[in-house]
């Protein structure tokens, strides 16, 4: 039996590729299929065992136990410098080939292999491998990641679908990411007239959801240089939402509730005190402060210190100032980690409610 595939592209970044691919792998297991996951071309790479493998191809390998080597399903990684080095001619390797021969072995025995482009259609053409030569050369049909909007997401999916259909690639639709549905009952009805008069299948829309837009500690930790002087950040514990502590701490209080981040200056003990009252006696697993960070390199007097200690409150202290800390943790990407297990759950509902995954398999 041969292996159906698909190709998950976007009109840039962050717009919503990797929740849609996990989504759609959770479904494709659920009904049975036996899954392969390949990242032909990844530009955001961590080192596993002393080799690059793409940030998604680690998440996807580590939510789902699959079986393939990294090296398999992560075959070409862009360090940094590749571009320049490619085009003065100081890579030797076959880039396409190691594509085709990863897709080959990866083929082999699955019932979908899922593959995950890396931004826009033309990003990877400087060194000859953009997306839609990849999904040209493995044969695999196309489905466009956007976000939120109307006007945009639709000029952006087009604008793509040109680039594809260049390249002879089949277009099985779009996804919409980060859709407010409940304060628009009706875009999805209208992005969905939009897009057909470009002759472009609407799939689904994933409803927008704050919990999905927002970090985890484990993930700004490992973000943002600094000290932690409390708590840890607990697998899975999400930021509900941010709070900036610069006014009395009788008026930040109001501000703290549903997993509250708090970024004040680290000598601003009322405000500390307010948020360990704040966390008194709440829900463990719902706490109104899941974290603070203190600014301007200022260390809580000990006291203070051992109270944030008692209370296992992550407390983690940066030397930049306020504006600074909290313009880097807005700045943060929000990539999904395998350790983020409420993240995954959400966006595995979500996407599997979007999407009608039987009648997108029938297709391929």
């Amino acid at each position: 039996m041969t292996a159906r595939r698909i190709f998950l592209a976007a009109t840039g970044q962050n717009r919503g590729k990797t929740t849609t691919s996990l989504g759609l792998a959770a479904a494709i297991v659920k009904r049975g299929h036996r899954l392969g996951f390949l990242k032909p071309v990844g530009q955001r790479y961590v080192m596993v065992g002393g080799s690059r493998a793409d940030e998604d191809a680690v998440l996807m390998k580590e939510v789902f136990d699959l079986p393939d080597p990294l090296a398999l399903m992560s075959p070409v990684t862009v360090p940094r410098h590749f571009t320049t080095d490619y085009l003065q001619g100081r890579v030797d390797d076959d880039l396409g080939a190691a594509v085709l021969a990863a897709d080959r072995t990866m083929a082999a025995g699955k019932g979908v292999v899922l593959i995950e482009g890396t931004g826009h259609a033309g990003v990877g053409a400087v060194f000859g491998l953009s997306n839609a030569r990849v999904a040209a050369m493995l044969d695999a049909p196309v489905i466009i990641v956007s976000e939120g909007g109307v006007g945009r997401p639709i000029d952006e999916i087009v604008l793509n679908q040109a680039l594809f259909e260049r390249h002879g690639v089949r277009i099985l639709g779009a996804v919409v990411n980060k859709v407010n549905l409940q304060a628009s009952p009706h875009l999805q009805e209208v992005l969905t007239e939009g897009l057909r008069r470009q002759g472009i299948e609407l799939l689904g829309c994933i409803p927008y959801s704050d919990f999905l837009t927002n970090p985890s500690l484990e993930l700004l930790e490992s973000h943002l240089e600094g000290e932690r002087l409390a708590g840890s950040p607990l697998p899975g514990r999400t930021i509900g939402r941010v709070a900036i502590g610069a006014m009395q701490a009788k008026h930040a209080i109001p501000l703290l509730g549903d997993r509250t981040l708090l970024i004040t200056p680290g000598d601003r003990d009322d405000i500390l005190d307010a948020a360990l009252e704040a966390d008194a006696g709440a829900d463990l697993d719902n706490p109104r402060v899941c974290g603070v960070i203190l600014t301007g390199g200022f260390r809580p007097p000990d006291p203070v210190l051992e109270r944030l200690r008692a209370a296992s409150l992550w407390t983690y202290l940066v030397e930049s100032d306020t504006y600074r800390a909290a313009e880097a943790v807005h700045d943060t990407l929000v990539k999904t980690h395998p350790a983020d297990t409420e993240k995954i759950a959400t966006i595995i509902d979500l996407v599997g409610k979007a999407l009608d995954v039987d009648a997108l398999l029938a297709r391929l």
